[in-house]
C-alpha cells in the first residue's frame, strides 16, 4: 500500500513552482528593503539535490562530514526556503513508520518508550540547514509554522522530536519549548554528543495562541514571529486546494494583512522584532 506521505507529495506537486507560501521580510542589512521568501516542497529530484548540496556544505563546515542527504523516502517530506530563485534554507519532517526515524540510530530505546504510549504517533525534524549561521527569526518562525500547519492537518502526530548538538539545545528549549527526552549520547555517525528533545504537538498550538494574545509577555520566543490566524488560514487553504490560483493572502507581507482581512492586534511591530533579533543564537542541528 502506498504510504500517505507519497500520496501527499503527488498531490502537492502541482504547487511546487509557486510554493506553499510566499511572503516578504525586511532585509537583515537594510530594514527598509524587503525580500520575497518562498517556501516549497522539495518533491522533485532537482530540488532535493539543491537542498542536499546546501546540507553537505553547511554540515561539513561544522565537522559533521559531507555524506548527508535530504531524505528521499515515503515517510519524509522536505521543505525549502528561497529568495530570488536562490535556496537559503531547508528542513525535513519525517513521520514514524516501519522505516523508523533518524533519531533511532542513537536514541531507539527512548523513542520506543514513546511509541508504547497508546495513541502516540511520532515525527522528527532533520536535515536543518541555512545559508547563514544566523538566519532571521522571522524566517525561522515562518518555516517552522508552515511545517506545523502542514503536519498537523495531515499526519496527526502527537510528539515531535529533534536531535541537536549541545550548543543548540538552549535555543530549541527557550525559543520553541522543546524539552530533554534522554540523557546526552554520542552520535556515532558524526562523533559528537547529541541531545534528544521532544515537543508535544498539542503544546505548539497552545503556545502559538498564547504568544499571539500577549506578545509582550512572550520573552525571547520564536512563537511571537509566527503567522497570524488569517495568514495561517490562507496557508491551509493553499495546502487544501493546490490547483487553485494563489489567494490574496498567499503573498502577505509577514505580520501584515491583506485588504479586507480582519486586523490581528497581537502581531508585534518590526521595532520589537528587531530588538529580539539582536540576541538570536547561531543555529544548526546535529545531522541526524
Amino acid at each position: 500500500m502506498e504510504h500517505p506521505l507519497s500520496k501527499l507529495a503527488r498531490r502537492f506537486r502541482s504547487i511546487s513552482d509557486v510554493g506553499l507560501h510566499t511572503f516578504d521580510l525586511p532585509d537583515r542589512e537594510d530594514a527598509s528593503v524587503e525580500k520575497t521568501i518562498t517556501v516549497r516542497l522539495a518533491d522533485v529530484e532537482g530540488e532535493r539535490n539543491t537542498a542536499t548540496a546546501l546540507i553537505k556544505r553547511k554540515y561539513s563546515s561544522r565537522g559533521y562530514g559531507a555524506h548527508h542527504k535530504v531524505p528521499n523516502r515515503s515517510n519524509a517530506v522536505t521543505f525549502t526556503a528561497s529568495t530570488n530563485g536562490n535556496l537559503i534554507g531547508t528542513l525535513s519532517l519525517t513521520v514514524d513508520s516501519p522505516l523508523g526515524l533518524a533519531c533511532d540510530k542513537t536514541f531507539k530505546a527512548e523513542l520506543d518508550a514513546y511509541r508504547a504510549v497508546p495513541g502516540a504517533k511520532l515525527c522528527e525534524l532533520t536535515r536543518f540547514a541555512f545559508d547563514t549561521s544566523r538566519p532571521s527569526l522571522h524566517l525561522l518562525a515562518s518555516l517552522f509554522h508552515i511545517i506545523f500547519i502542514y503536519g498537523t492537518h495531515h499526519y496527526n502526530c502527537t510528539d515531535l522530536f529533534i536531535e541537536v548538538a549541545a550548543r543548540h539545545r538552549r535555543f530549541y528549549q527557550a525559543m520553541l519549548g522543546f524539552k530533554p527526552a534522554a540523557e546526552p549520547r554520542v552520535n556515532d555517525a558524526v562523533g559528537v554528543t547529541s541531545h534528544l528533545m521532544v515537543l508535544k504537538v498539542a503544546d505548539i498550538r497552545r503556545m502559538i495562541d498564547e504568544h499571539k494574545r500577549d506578545p509582550k509577555a512572550a520573552g525571547h520566543s520564536l512563537y511571537v514571529y509566527f503567522f497570524s490566524r488569517q495568514e495561517e488560514l490562507g496557508i491551509y487553504q493553499r495546502l487544501a486546494s493546490p490547483l487553485a490560483e494563489p489567494a490574496a493572502h498567499s503573498r502577505w507581507r509577514h505580520g501584515a494583512r491583506p485588504s479586507g482581512a480582519a486586523e490581528d492586534p497581537a502581531v508585534p511591530g518590526w521595532r520589537r522584532r528587531r530588538e529580539l533579533r539582536r540576541n538570536r543564537p547561531v543555529l544548526h542541528t546535529s545531522p541526524a
